[in-house]
């Protein structure tokens, strides 16, 4: 993290090296996050925990610094951008290799496979494929990104073929079901109906994809991972029956049960899905029970109310400690309804300009955007915000055909 704020400074104090040199001009995709950054220092005057609120705010300085910039730096082209994504696909693939290679070490000395999975079986000592400080979910959409830069080539040498593969397989090892869903989902997109191929793509080639992903998907660790989710998504809780987390007595929670318990035990787990209905549902009862609606409890002041509901609901204490896991949800109940708009017009223009311009590793961007926010509160994280913003920025810079046609 102080590697990212001094690159981050270094890169806004060069910013203002370019004043005078280049035409400064309004842009509403730039200005918004300014906008959340401006309303999420506002927060303090009425944050239930000022103190919390306060030590946020400098977290994310990339919602102001980085749209700065790029007011000041000049647009950059599309062969610009291809190097930057270069650069950064090739700097993730040296992390894949690194980690890829730890994981083989760890298997070496203790035989267990669950090395080559997300955290681990101990998320204590993170025994897994990454530390659980970086977050598995995260470093999966880091990957992505990558692999997508690389997949979307037309023309690939067999080491991009290669590589494609290995960030491919690094993100299903990561096991984040969601991200593996939509990253599916991404991959058939541009293969249906961004490629050069599309019109002449032959069943058993998509056949054969679809077979290599069943393949993955069945394999213990990562089926481990899919059912105890879809398992605790009836209306009676199947899981209870389940014993996937080899833990003698746990009480596995279903989503019917985490939206409508009245109460619960030390002994009930709660699933990722679970969790997340979970916080929904503490969501919806703060709309009622508090004046929330318009501003919130101000910017990473909602943690002292988790904690009374997790007292309330008799939960195993540490799961009041957690956010809400959901961006939409972090926002609207941190910031209020104003705060969640400026960031859905945020993810709407995202989106639109990366349909308008057809830029299918935009596209990707957004999508995995949109779709992470709904299981992480991810900006609320410094490597979070850092990075969306970044892209965000990159991927929505002013005038590329203009300057494309000069």
């Amino acid at each position: 993290m102080a590697i990212n704020n001094f690159l981050l400074g270094v890169f806004f104090i060069s910013a203002f090296f370019l004043i005078g040199k280049n035409k400064v001009k309004f842009s509403l995709t730039y200005f918004l996050p300014i906008l959340l950054f401006a309303w999420m220092t506002i927060s303090f005057f009425w944050s239930i925990d000022a103190k919390r609120t306060l030590n946020a705010i400098p977290k994310e300085l990339p919602l102001l610094l980085v749209p700065l910039a790029f007011f000041l730096i000049p647009s950059f082209t599309k062969v610009q951008k291809e190097k930057i994504l270069k650069y950064y696909s090739y700097s993730i693939l040296l992390y894949v290799i690194f980690f890829l290679l730890r994981a083989s070490i760890r298997f070496y000395i203790t035989s267990d496979s669950s090395v080559f999975f997300y955290h681990g079986p101990d998320n204590e000592t993170d025994t897994g494929l990454v530390p659980r400080l970086l977050n598995a979910i995260h470093v999966s959409v880091y990957v992505a990104i990558a692999f997508f830069y690389f997949f979307n080539k037309e023309i690939k040498t067999k080491g991009e073929h290669f590589v494609s593969l290995l960030l491919f397989v690094f993100v299903i090892l990561l096991s984040s079901k969601n991200i593996i869903i939509v990253f599916v989902f991404l991959i058939l997109t541009q293969v249906f109906f961004y490629s050069k191929i599309a019109n002449r793509l032959r069943l058993r080639n998509i056949t054969l994809l679809l077979l290599i992903l069943g393949g993955i998907l069945s394999f213990g660790k990562i089926k481990e991972r899919f059912l105890i989710e879809f398992t605790s998504n009836t209306e009676k809780s199947l899981s209870h029956n389940i014993k996937v987390n080899n833990e003698v007595g746990v009480n596995n929670i279903s989503v019917y049960e985490a939206w409508n318990n009245e109460s619960f035990t030390h002994n009930d787990f709660f699933p990722g899905t679970s969790f997340r209905v979970y916080q929904f549902r503490m969501f919806t009862e703060f709309l009622f029970e508090e004046p929330i609606f318009w501003n919130g409890f101000g910017l990473n002041a909602s943690l002292s109310k988790l904690q009374q509901k997790e007292k309330f609901y008799n939960l195993y204490p540490g799961y009041g400690n957690f956010n809400f896991h959901n961006q939409y949800v972090q926002v609207f109940a941190e910031l209020g309804i104003i705060g969640f708009v400026i960031l859905l017009f945020m993810l709407f223009l995202n989106i639109k300009n990366a349909l308008k311009y057809k830029d299918f590793l935009h596209i990707t961007f957004a999508i995995l955007m949109i779709s992470l926010f709904l299981t992480e509160s991810f900006l609320w994280r410094q490597r979070g915000v850092l990075f969306f913003m970044i892209f965000y920025c990159l991927l929505n810079t002013m005038n590329q055909s203009i300057i494309e046609k000069k």
